[in-house]
């Protein structure tokens, strides 16, 4: 079975934490969303493993999204400038400095 996975930035953790929201408590920790990823893959197999052995109950995965995590932004030259720039000075792509403020944003108060 194929879960959906959550990933997002902790500034807490100083790293990605990745979560399957159909298996309660299942989350797992990486300094890179590509780590992240790999080790909730694994967490989730144990998981689901430690479940069968428990003979619990078995969520099925819940529908995937219709949204392929895909966007396409038009920006001012100057804000393209700018956030390649600072991607540039972070040591980051553009795109995960895009996603990094777009979240942070997000969970802003």
């Amino acid at each position: 079975m194929r879960y959906p996975i959550k990933v997002f930035y902790s500034e807490e953790d100083k790293g990605y934490i990745a979560t399957v929201p159909d298996l309660p408590g299942c989350s797992a920790f990486g300094e890179t969303e590509e780590v992240a990823v790999r080790e909730i893959k694994t967490a989730s197999a144990l998981w689901l493993s430690a479940a069968k052995k428990e003979k619990r109950k078995i969520p099925a995965p819940s529908k995937r999204s219709r949204f392929s995590g895909r966007i396409l932004a038009r920006l001012p030259k100057s804000l393209h400038e700018d956030l390649a720039e600072r991607a540039k000075d972070e040591g980051v792509s553009l795109n995960q400095l895009v996603e990094y403020l777009l979240s942070k944003g997000l969970t802003a108060k």
